[in-house]
């Protein structure tokens, strides 16, 4: 019952951390650009936001973007945070499938199939939490060094969340499945070997009946 709990409670926060990566890919509110400081920018109405996909520009109440088309004109920060974060989501839909159909209440496979599948997916959080990391570190760096001043956006904010929850979540299903397949393989040595001790007792007592009515 406990290993359930352990294993829906990783499930659920493993799916809100992907749930994360996948805002703050799908969005471009990364990091806020200002030229003069941000009180100064928010007073002239000329703050811009920077994200994976495009650059755009809050002016007088206009909202203007311009997406980055030349793709290999771009600096080496956005196309990874790309290319990171689609693998990463892709991960994360597989790591959600998979774990929703290990899930106990779901009856397809046996326990101990279901026990791989979790630790698989486990893994595939662990990894998409590792993308999140990468990218939502290295692209306000690579931003700041190229634009200046700058403050982190809603959309980063969302990538940091879903990368902590898939860590915390690949971690807990990854322990707890392991604990669990080592538990259940070490119950059924141990009843293997009571049955074979109790096996190897029954032999001479019955041997011994059967002598014994043979001499009467």
């Amino acid at each position: 019952m406990a290993n359930a709990c352990l294993q829906l409670s990783g499930f659920l926060v493993s799916f809100l951390g992907w749930l994360g990566i996948v805002i703050a890919i799908s969005t471009n509110d990364w990091v806020n650009l200002c030229k003069y400081g941000l009180n100064t920018c928010k007073k002239m109405d000329e703050l811009g936001v920077k994200g994976p996909w495009a650059e755009c520009v809050m002016s007088t109440g206009i909202y203007h973007c311009v997406t980055f088309t030349q793709i290999l004109e771009l600096p080496a920060y956005i196309q990874t945070t790309r290319a990171l974060m689609i693998i990463g989501s892709i991960l994360g839909l597989v790591a959600v499938v998979m774990l929703l159909l290990s899930m106990p209440c779901i009856s397809i496979g046996n326990q101990s199939c279901k026990n791989r599948h979790t630790i698989f997916g486990g893994v595939l959080v662990l990894l998409v939490g590792l993308c999140g990391i990468v990218c939502t570190v290295w692209f306000p760096i690579g931003s700041h060094q190229e634009e200046g001043l700058m403050s982190f956006g809603f959309s980063l904010y969302a990538g940091w969340f879903g990368t902590t929850f898939c860590l915390l979540g690949g971690s807990i299903l990854t322990c707890c499945s392991s604990d669990s397949s080592s538990q259940s393989r070490s119950f059924q040595e141990n009843n293997r070997f009571y049955y074979s001790k109790q096996g190897d007792g029954d032999a001479p007592a019955a041997s011994t009946y059967h002598a014994k009515s043979a001499h009467v």
